[in-house]
């Protein structure tokens, strides 16, 4: 019998993989449509797993969620944000 835990297991990495196949997606983006990122999702998994007392480092959540270390990801797939995206980053803030 399938549990909801591997129920929300698959979806989350279905998650992941729709994320990963949608580089051009930035996270500024993510962050004005539906107030997280995949920072915010690295944030989670460190908590995650801080409250099952499993060691991880910031660097290893961020990279299971970006499946490669987060400065490579930045590096090659991160843009600066445009003033329209900031403007609206702000908005979405108040």
């Amino acid at each position: 019998m399938t549990s909801a835990t591997e129920l929300e297991a698959a979806t989350f990495r279905k998650l992941l993989e729709h994320l990963d196949n949608n580089k051009d997606v930035q996270n500024i983006d993510l962050m004005i449509l539906a107030g997280f990122c995949r920072n915010c999702l690295g944030k989670w998994y460190l908590a995650a797993a801080e409250e099952r007392n499993m060691a991880l480092t910031d660097a290893q959540a961020r990279e299971a969620i970006y499946g490669m270390p987060y400065s490579q990801w930045k590096a090659k797939y991160q843009l600066p944000a445009t003033a329209e995206q900031l403007e609206a980053f702000e908005k979405r803030q108040k």
